[in-house]
């Protein structure tokens, strides 16, 4: 008669940190560093987070790569060299590489690697994990560095699955990329993802349909080469640089609190000021400009006018423009929008706008869309929809708290946090830019580093003073 064989013994940790993204990888170095046994743990094949995943056409940051990177080394900020003014998904993908090598963080790394759910025992203070691949996990901490934006949210359109084409998420993106050449291609959605990559599959397709239900306001970025002069010029300064993004509101160097009305100016001068931020490109020039452009509707309406404006003098088609024009909210309300070619490509004889506000996604049928005006046959459709962010990625997990609390059903009326990085129930578990926290409106590397940091101080003084379990007050999570 065989022996059953005995379960795999749990590792033993003092931090897991679930994610080996920017903040899963920063925390290991901090962790480490004020010795903490700490691994991360990472469902994808590489690290990188949201920048390993979103591979698709056109991606890039909207953050200038100067300010877009870590600042806890300086030796590492003036070693690497930024090719382009903005960087693309390729190259930040490269610089978090080097980053996790410069440092030697691989080795506290296990790649693909799903945590599927997370316990809490209160009777030992500990937390329980487990892999979709049945390893266990036991820590006295948890860090969910499990990214803002790495759950792609998918439209529930009645036939997807018989599509007889490919359909492709900007969020999952082949590795290998995907050729659009002389192929009839439907792109869903015109939020940022869909901004980047509507321009370069418009080269390429033999027709691009643009599905749009809500037109968002995008700016020039502006993009180029590294200017090497203001590179060096940045890095001699980096601290100061860093000092000064660091009393912003959005975490960027470079803009001052604004202290001038737009209303207080002439109508010249103001225009003049906004063809100016126009031509210099960014979205922080535009919505740090005046005290008032996002508190006062009259205020915000001359700079949404004026970029109305730019957007009918760019596209020849008067009722093509009008489609892309935004009228439904004030300018910097929804995420403000950086391209390169956006506005223009609609100029190309290859590529129809589709308004489906007022003719709606009916179904998706084999052979492409059914709208309730028309059908729209296609070779391959691209999903730029989105994310289902902020809390998507902790969803997924079957993370239980205190008394087998779920953290799903704590937060089926919305998620509750304290300072967006702790939740009341659950002890020891702590969020990089969670919900409640204003991490994903600033330089998002700046916001990890800040709570990375502030977890860490916490854990070594709860350690240095041999306190077990740190947990965060129920009327404290709903002050905040």
């Amino acid at each position: 008669m065989s022996q059953a064989t005995p379960a795999k013994e749990a590792i033993q940790l003092d931090v897991a940190v679930i994610g080996a993204g920017l903040g899963g990888l920063y925390a290991i170095h901090r962790l480490r560093g004020l010795g903490f046994k700490t691994r991360a743990f990472e469902a994808g094949s590489g690290v990188g987070g949201t920048w390993f995943w979103n591979k698709y056409p056109g991606a890039r940051c909207d953050i200038e790569s100067l300010e877009y990177s870590y600042s806890f080394d300086d030796g590492l900020q003036q070693e690497w060299s930024w090719p382009e003014r903005y960087a693309t998904q390729p190259q930040i993908l490269s610089y978090i590489q080097h980053v996790a090598e410069r440092f030697d963080l691989m080795r506290d790394v296990q790649l693909n690697t799903r945590i599927t759910g997370a316990t809490f025992d209160g009777d030992v203070n500990r937390w329980t994990l487990a892999t979709s691949d049945g390893e266990a996990i036991s820590a006295r901490f948890c860090i969910m560095a499990t990214g803002n934006l790495s759950t792609p949210r998918v439209p529930d359109f009645k036939g997807i699955d018989a599509f007889e084409g490919k359909w492709y998420h900007s969020g999952r993106w082949p590795a290998e990329g995907v050729d659009f050449t002389g192929k009839r291609v439907g792109v869903i959605g015109t939020g940022s993802s869909g901004i980047q990559m509507i321009p370069l599959i418009a080269q390429q397709a033999k027709h691009l349909y643009v599905f749009q239900r809500t037109a968002n306001f995008s700016l020039p970025a502006q993009n180029g080469p590294m200017d090497r002069e203001r590179e060096n010029a940045f890095k001699a300064n980096y601290r100061s640089r860093r000092d000064e993004a660091r009393q912003t509101g959005f975490g960027v160097s470079g803009y001052s609190v604004p202290t001038q009305s737009a209303l207080e100016v002439s109508d010249e001068e103001r225009r003049k000021k906004y063809e100016t931020l126009w031509e210099s490109g960014g979205s922080i020039g535009f919505l740090s400009c005046y005290s008032d452009f996002l508190v006062n509707e009259e205020a915000n309406e001359t700079a949404a006018e004026f970029v109305r404006d730019k957007i009918r003098s760019v596209v020849r088609d008067p009722k093509v423009a009008a489609l892309l024009t935004p009228t439904d909210h004030p300018i910097g309300t929804k995420r403000l929008c950086l391209d390169t070619g956006y506005y223009e490509t609609y100029n190309r004889p290859n590529v129809s706008l589709v308004d489906v506000r007022t003719a709606p996604i009916q179904e998706i049928t084999p052979r492409g869309v059914r709208t309730t005006g028309q059908v729209y046959d296609l070779d391959a459709m691209v999903f730029a929809t989105g994310f289902d962010a902020m809390t998507g990625a902790l969803r997924e997990i079957d993370i239980r708290g205190v008394d087998g609390e779920r953290l799903g059903d704590k937060w089926v009326g919305g998620p509750m946090t304290y300072l967006g990085i702790m939740v009341a129930g659950f002890p020891n578990m702590f969020i990089v830019t969670g919900p409640g926290s204003p991490g994903v409106k600033s330089q998002m590397i700046h916001s990890i580093e800040q709570h990375v940091d502030w977890v860490s101080d916490l854990l070594k003084t709860a350690s240095g003073r041999q306190i077990r379990r740190i947990e965060a007050d129920a009327e404290a999570e709903s002050n905040w």
